[in-house]
């Protein structure tokens, strides 16, 4: 038997989502803005269930709700873009929509691609989803595209694999990682820890330069070919199981 659907009320579920404050929503219901089922709701009170399908059904001005808490989007990250709630300059929220930026929880990337890093960014408000996906003993595989300043040595492939390679100022070796060469200053490397800057840090660890670097791959969840930089797509309710494959 199904566990029946948890209900909340009106005015925090719709203030928690970026529409306004409780008093904001409870004039937009005063007003029969907000409707479900295509019946007005006249009081922010009510309480409503949190199905799955509530984002269709309950309706602002006529327009279907924003998506439910737990959204899990998968964006295209530009390069020259930060991914901090706080910092100055160019930051990936500044392309979702204005409303999504005002959630609480907020959403907020699943660990971080700096500035010049390019490509797959996962973005979630599940918080529980968010620390299964960065907790150190989850080891989630990443993979990036890798472009090099100076011709591969050809010995990366034996020393990155061999859980041997300490970076410059740490103790701790790094776990086994996977190169796959595609050319002499280019290759693919997946790695399944997060260390600060740790693909750029191998590499300088071999005397080479990363020049380019873009993530293509989070654990079994491809960056799609027909996703644009600079946009995103939620992922739906089945956002672990891309990620966490049976």
């Amino acid at each position: 038997m199904s566990k029946p659907a948890s209900a909340v009320r009106l005015d925090k579920l719709l203030a928690n989502l970026g529409y306004g404050s409780r008093r904001d929503v409870q004039a937009m219901a005063r007003a029969g803005r907000v409707t479900l089922d295509g019946a007005a709701l006249p009081t922010a009170e009510a309480r409503v269930a949190m199905t799955p399908d509530l984002a269709a059904r309950l309706q602002i001005d006529g327009t279907p709700l924003d998506p439910l808490p737990g959204i899990v989007l998968m964006l295209n990250k530009p390069l020259g873009m930060t991914c901090s709630h706080k910092d100055e300059g160019a930051l990936v929220y500044s392309l979702l929509p204005e409303r999504w930026r005002l959630r609480e929880p907020p959403i907020s990337s699943v660990g971080r691609l700096d500035k010049d890093t390019s490509g797959l960014l996962l973005l979630t408000d599940d918080g529980d989803l968010l620390h299964r996906i960065i907790a150190p003993k989850t080891h989630v595989p990443k993979r990036y595209q890798v472009g090099l300043a100076r011709p591969l040595r050809g010995d990366e492939a034996d020393l990155f694999a061999s859980g041997t390679l300490t970076l410059a100022g740490e103790a701790k070796p790094l776990l086994p990682a996977l190169i796959e060469i595609h050319t002499s200053t280019q290759a693919a490397l997946t790695i399944t820890e997060g260390r600060y800057h740790q693909v750029r840090r191998m590499f300088a660890a071999t005397g080479n330069h990363v020049v380019t670097l873009h993530r293509d791959r989070v654990g079994a969840l491809d960056l799609p070919a027909d996703l644009a930089v600079g946009t995103y797509r939620a992922l739906g309710l089945d956002a672990a199981a891309l990620i966490f494959p049976q």
